[in-house]
């Protein structure tokens, strides 16, 4: 028997399992930025991306030989088109900037911005409405990102290099819409592998072409490669599909939120990276207007939700008025009379089958 402790154990329990699969989300998603500054020192980007998708493709696939699974056709061209955006062009972009001396926590907190540009492009992509509070939200995040890039300019990095890290928040953008409109039905490892195998061929073909292909024998080298195959792709892109499975794309992505702290104190630890005051003012003004624009509901959500409990309440009226007419016309037949009952006087039995 099911008591009423036992139900409300379930959410919460359900609860814990999503704190915990988010937080090990945000750390291991943080892990890509230091791996991508790790190994920035020690070979170029498509050298680093090449390889990293190599390694980690030829795991995915010698899995995927043994199990041999089937993947209907328009799943597999789906997770090719997504995994070149929103692994071949976002991580050559977020790589890219780390090469020319963008720091990671800034590289971050740019793409960080994933939020707030989902839910802009989600209007004519899928239909969804902002409010103006959300508005506000939206503009507020911009001028955070422009505080915090404007007190990393001196770092050294050139002004067109803050370009990259937005085109990679684009590219995921675009491949995170593309699976919630397409919703493809394959799971979450044979996807990985198809889009591992599209990004290695991708990154491969870049690095050969540039003559950049070749590894370098530096440790730092495959450290990088071991971080960014074990847990910034096995993890940290792979639980970024499980949240978004788990509880859609508004709040996946707005754990990216949490992932520039951890990134800058990895950062940090790691490499004695420091933000400026104005940069820390930024990331204030980021979270302040993260809070905004999750805390505001869609116009048009709203307006959906309120007509759907509209609607379930009146099938609800509905259905209580059938059983209750069904249960009054047994009634009737029960305590019927002879001429109701072709002339026959009803037995116990018949009045009995008639009641149920």
């Amino acid at each position: 028997m099911y008591t009423s402790r036992g139900i409300a154990a379930v959410p919460h329990r359900d609860a814990l399992l999503g704190a915990a699969i988010g937080t090990v989300f945000v750390v291991t998603w943080s892990s890509g930025f230091i791996g991508a500054q790790l190994g920035a020192g020690a070979a170029p980007a498509s050298t680093l991306l090449a390889w990293r998708f190599i390694v980690a493709g030829g795991l995915l696939l010698a899995w995927a030989a043994w199990r041999r699974p089937r993947i209907p056709r328009r799943d597999l061209v789906l997770h090719l088109i997504i995994g070149a955006l929103g692994q071949g062009g976002y991580l050559y972009g977020v790589f890219a900037a780390a090469e020319h001396g963008v720091s990671a926590g800034v590289d971050n907190l740019i793409t960080a911005l994933q939020p707030l540009l989902a839910a802009v492009l989600a209007v004519p992509v899928l239909g969804e409405r902002i409010t103006r509070r959300q508005l506000a939200g939206f503009a507020a995040g911009l001028g955070g990102v422009a505080l915090v890039v404007g007190g990393d300019l001196r770092g050294g990095a050139p002004p067109w290099a803050y370009a990259l890290p937005l085109a990679a928040t684009l590219c995921l953008v675009g491949a995170t819409l593309l699976e919630r409109r397409t919703r493809p039905s394959i799971g979450l490892v044979d996807a990985l592998t198809v889009q591992a195998g599209i990004s290695a061929l991708l990154f491969t073909a870049l690095a050969g072409a540039t003559g950049d292909l070749a590894p370098p024998a530096d440790p730092a080298f495959w450290t990088a490669v071991a971080v960014l195959v074990v847990m910034a792709m096995f993890g940290g892109y792979g639980l970024y599909w499980v949240n978004v499975r788990r509880s859609g794309v508004g709040r996946a992505s707005a754990l990216l939120y949490l992932t520039p702290p951890a990134t800058m104190l990895g950062a940090w630890a790691l490499f004695g990276s420091t933000l400026a005051p104005l940069s820390l003012a930024g990331v204030l003004a980021c979270a302040a207007a993260v809070a905004v624009v999750l805390r505001a509901p869609a116009a048009g959500a709203r307006r959906s939700g309120d007509g759907r409990r509209a609607s379930g309440r009146s099938r609800g009226r509905r259905a209580a008025a059938a059983r209750v007419r069904g249960a009054a016309a047994r009634v009737r037949r029960a305590a019927a009379g002879p001429e109701e009952w072709g002339g026959t006087p009803p037995t116990p039995e018949r009045r009995r089958a008639a009641s149920r």
